[in-house]
């Protein structure tokens, strides 16, 4: 299994983390096999003191595709969730002004929390999904699909030039505005409309 992410794709947590970039394209990277499930606990790495939670909507690939055109992408994920990157953000930083690569802060162990999946027909049109994060009851990211500079389909077609996709493999599609950090004994809640479908603590 394949985890995909990508990044810079709201306008507004483009702002926010003061990226200038005119996207041409969708800015891909990958996480390791580092998912975490079922409602276990995530656990603050002793390399980083700055976790940010950033809160995404996740698609499950349900076939394998190369090359995919566009107008086909739909044919290829029929699941979906909403999930965390962790990001190790004070890493991210060091990293990023060395010039060097990113799959330390973005891909360590249980940075990628994905929650229970849904069938794509059951929360509606996936290109305008509200979904959201509650920490510690209190609402502190939202997005919507309709908002992503590129669409999931966009985001299927360009990556699949590159990567062979195969069925089970996970597509982070990037996140809004409202990113920040955790800390031991936060309680994250992540929702599709009204749907809780991530729920965990941090320890």
């Amino acid at each position: 299994m394949k985890i995909l992410a990508v990044g810079m794709n709201y306008a507004s947590h483009n702002k926010e983390m003061r990226n200038t970039l005119a996207l041409q394209e969708p800015v891909i990277f990958m996480k390791a096999d580092s998912v975490l499930k079922d409602g276990k606990p995530f656990f603050i790495p002793d390399f980083s003191s700055e976790i940010h939670y950033e809160t995404e909507i996740v698609i499950k690939i349900s076939r394998l595709g190369k090359n995919i055109a566009e107008r086909f992408a739909y044919r290829y994920y029929d699941e979906v969730t909403v999930g965390i990157d962790f990001t190790a953000r004070d890493l991210q930083a060091r990293l990023r002004k060395q010039g060097l690569p990113w799959e330390t802060c973005k891909a360590f162990d249980n940075s990628a929390v994905v929650g229970k999946f849904l069938p794509l027909e059951s929360p509606g049109d996936v290109n305008q999904l509200p979904f959201h994060l509650n920490l510690n009851g209190q609402t502190v990211q939202q997005g919507n699909t309709q908002q992503m500079i590129f669409s999931i389909d966009q985001i299927i077609a360009h990556v699949s030039r590159f990567f062979t996709l195969r069925m089970g493999d996970l597509i982070f599609t990037g996140t809004p505005e409202g990113v920040g950090p955790v800390k031991v004994g936060d309680h994250m809640q992540g929702y599709i409309g009204d749907r809780l479908l991530l729920d965990f603590w941090v320890r």
